[in-house]
């Protein structure tokens, strides 16, 4: 995984160094200076050079600084507090913020008032971004992890620039996916026999209506009812697709399925364990036109299930029927309505214009800009003279048109229309269309819809940006930023896959029990806890502080229940408020068993992993690299060591100078949360003792437990969380890493943020309104 990297090169433009003016040597020493002889001298100056880097190598101000190597070394360290290390004395954060300053400003030469909006790579849509973009432009559900490889990932993230380049090999995939995709999406047949959907969340549970259809026990007589209105007078087709959930293993249990309308069923199926991605059943059944005929989906148990077993579920996944099936009435499928307003217009003449009017609105859904003529002129060549060869029509030559659009570059790439793009000295607003793509990636995933791209055609977006984003954040849409961006930053999405031994976990030797209690649905229940959690902060407009300090959670009974939370019934996840000894233990991130979970060995903690999270994610602290030919921490509790506690071992393991930096960071933050097990569990004693989770930051703060260090990282070291959550989101949005002259940009919304109030969607308000998002420069080289 790539980490965060501040190009030296990046000091350099139009072959001019960048030095500081004579008022910057006057400023240095009076001020800076006498910083550097009270903090950093000991090892780096008077004649010390530590690490093999000295402060004060330089025959005069003025050499001095022009050594931007140096400057950059001081920058970068003290901007994540890396320096002074923990075992000298701290500066203040005024002293700190004075220094950082002067280097920006008289080093860097960074213009505050019209920062560098840097340079982003033009990159290729990722798997989740092209199967996003495929649903919502052509309505065709492509599953992409089938068809393409895992993207490449920088910076914890895949929406990297610079790593989602295509291969030869990745263009071959991208053609077969492209021809699968336009045979889904341009039906060839013609008018068909109609086909409508049902929507399973209209079905209501007669005895309890928040009851749903989404998971039906075996073990419970449910019945569900819905009303629908019917077109025609007609006999109908029905199709119901579901699966079997619950179980990994096959039982004996069995259910029946039963589906009908008004007093009639037309569908009886026993249902047992299947692990089958996809079942199907069929019925058919006459209806007169009209409203009010009552369908019903009834769920009876069977056979029950052994002891240990695991309940069984059936999940509807649709409900759709067809009809009237003597032919009577046909149109094009409602998916495919979009493209076929109408069939083929008859006379040749009036074709062409009929293809113009097809690919011209798909090429603006997919190219995500209006599309020249000369585009929609080859477009149409190829579509008419497809339709020329024999064996095929006009329906053949569309999806061969459509089949071009998705393996052209302006489809794949996210690129951006700017004047002068080679030119590294130009800085340019974003036009609407590339600003309107950004703003849909960020937070859809996929292509901008029709609002967007009005706005952007008629230039109103910048005006009606944060309407726009409320708006977007309230759409369902929205779920895949919460999953994406959630699912890796706090790797949210590796609670479901990561190894944990589940015997060892639960305490039981059985491996079907352990599997049973610690199952996929509650490894599920955490993630969604997680997601859940961010998404409530984010849309509530509550202070990001909360995500560390909050007194409430998401649960449902399975995750209340690992937890020791009493009180809460069902499979749905819900906000729950917590108290006292709840709210101590549960509330805000570090107490999260995805956040245990991910940062834990299969079989025990590691508190130099969890500290390591914290320092990297929540307070954007990047450690530097281990030292090498470091033992693993197990040798530190074998043998006589055995019986040691991990606090215990993690003294003896960072004994060596070269660790005890690094350690110092680290360990008290991880120990901390000692009373979380690696499998989030809480836990009172290790090995039969008592545990100690007593700690003391490197700059001083003391703490119990994991709650008062929550309650610290929150208030103490605020603004540190709000820089990290700000450049997480800013690295996850704009698809490049942070660099030194977006320091400003940072250092801003983070300030204005916590002007107003420090809530989470001021952060994104801030990532979305700043230089970086709004604009961009030319992508030439910058040595000329």
């Amino acid at each position: 995984m790539a980490k965060v990297f501040y190009p030296i090169l990046f000091l350099i433009f139009s072959g001019t160094a960048l030095w500081a003016a004579p008022q910057g040597e006057k400023l240095y020493d009076e001020k800076i200076e006498p910083v550097f002889v009270k903090f950093c001298y000991d090892c780096h100056g008077d004649g010390m050079d530590k690490g093999d880097f000295a402060m004060d190598d330089f025959d005069s101000v003025a050499d001095h600084l022009k050594d931007l190597d140096v400057w950059f070394e001081i920058w970068k360290n003290m901007r994540a507090s890396l320096m002074p290390p923990p075992d000298k004395k701290q500066m203040t954060d005024a002293e700190k913020h004075e220094v950082l300053r002067y280097i920006e400003d008289h080093v860097f030469k960074i213009d505050r008032d019209n920062p560098d909006p840097g340079r982003v790579t033009i990159r290729r849509l990722n798997r989740e971004e092209y199967q996003y973009t495929i649903k919502d432009a052509l309505k065709v559900e492509f599953r992409a992890h089938d068809f393409f490889p895992p993207d490449d990932t920088g910076y914890g993230f895949d929406t990297i620039g610079d790593v989602l380049s295509i291969s030869p090999l990745l263009m071959e995939k991208y053609l077969d996916a492209a021809k699968y995709i336009a045979a889904k999406a341009v039906p060839v047949d013609g008018p068909q026999i109609v086909e409508w959907w049902v929507d399973p969340k209209t079905f209501k549970g007669l005895q309890h209506e928040s009851h749903h259809i989404g998971y039906m026990s075996f073990e419970s007589n449910r019945r569900f009812e819905a009303k629908r209105w019917i077109n025609y007078d007609a006999e109908y087709e029905f199709k119901i697709t579901y699966k079997i959930s619950g179980s990994k293993e096959a039982t004996e249990e069995t259910g029946t399925l039963t589906f009908g309308y008004d007093d009639k069923t037309i569908i009886t199926k026993k249902v047992a364990w299947n692990n089958s991605r996809e079942l199907v059943v069929k019925g058919k059944g006459h209806f007169k036109k009209g409203d009010g005929h009552k369908f019903f989906l009834e769920m009876k148990p069977g056979a029950a299930r052994e002891k240990g077993e695991d309940k069984l579920y059936v999940r509807i996944e649709s409900i759709r029927y067809r009809g009237p099936l003597d032919g009577s009435k046909k149109d094009y499928p409602w998916e495919f309505r979009e493209i076929f307003s109408e069939g083929p217009p008859p006379e040749e003449a009036e074709r062409d214009p009929y293809r113009e009017k097809i690919l011209r609105r798909l090429a603006l859904k997919l190219f995500r800009r209006p599309p020249t003529d000369e585009m929609i002129d080859r477009l149409v060549k190829l579509a008419r003279t497809k339709d020329e060869e024999e064996g095929y029509f006009f329906e053949h030559g569309i999806r061969h048109a459509v089949t071009a659009m998705l393996v052209s570059p302006h489809f794949l790439m996210r690129s951006e229309l700017q004047p002068d793009p080679n030119d590294p000295d130009r800085i340019q607003l974003l036009d609407e269309y590339s600003l309107a793509s950004r703003l849909s990636y960020f937070l859809w995933l996929s292509a901008p819809d029709e609002e967007l791209m009005k706005l952007a055609g008629e230039g109103k977006l910048r005006e009606q940006l944060r309407l726009q984003i409320n708006r977007m954040l309230a759409d369902k849409k929205s779920q895949r930023f919460i999953e994406s961006f959630v699912g890796q930053w706090l790797q949210a999405r590796d609670v479901e896959t990561i190894h944990i031994e589940a015997r060892a976990a639960t305490g039981t030797r059985d491996l079907g029990e352990a599997r049973r209690l610690f199952s996929t649905r509650l490894r599920q229940a955490m993630r969604k806890e997680t997601e859940m959690f961010f998404h409530y902060i984010l849309t509530e407009n509550r202070p990001a502080s909360e995500l560390l300090t909050a007194k409430y959670a998401f649960l449902n009974e399975e995750l209340a229940n690992w937890y020791d939370i009493k009180g809460v019934e069902g499979r749905d996840m819900r906000k729950v408020e917590l108290k006292d000894r709840d709210a101590r233990e549960r509330g805000g991130l570090l107490k999260q068993a995805t956040f245990q979970i991910v940062t834990s060995n299969p079989t025990r903690t590691s508190p130099v992993k969890r500290g390591l999270f914290v320092l990297e994610n929540l307070l954007a602290i990047p450690p530097p690299p281990a030292a090498p030919d470091v033992p693993p921490l197990e040798q530190s509790i074998s043998g006589k060591n055995k019986n040691i506690s991990l606090r215990e071992a993690l003294a003896l393991h960072s004994e060596e100078k070269m660790c005890a930096s690094c350690h110092a960071r680290m360990d008290p933050i991880g120990l901390a949360m000692e009373n979380y097990n690696f499998a989030g569990m809480w836990i009172d004693t290790y090995k039969g003792k008592p545990l100690d989770t007593a700690g003391k930051l490197v700059s001083g703060e003391t703490f119990k437990n994991a709650d008062e260090l929550s309650t610290i990282l929150a208030t103490e070291k605020q603004e540190q969380f709000f820089t990290a959550v700000t450049e997480k989101l800013f690295t996850f949005a704009l698809g490049r890493g942070v660099e030194f002259f977006d320091a400003p940009t940072i250092d801003g919304i983070v300030e204005q943020a916590r002007t107003d109030g420090g809530r989470l969607i001021d952060i994104l308000y801030g990532v979305i309104e700043s230089p970086a998002f709004q604009k961009r420069r030319g992508d030439g080289s910058l040595l000329r």
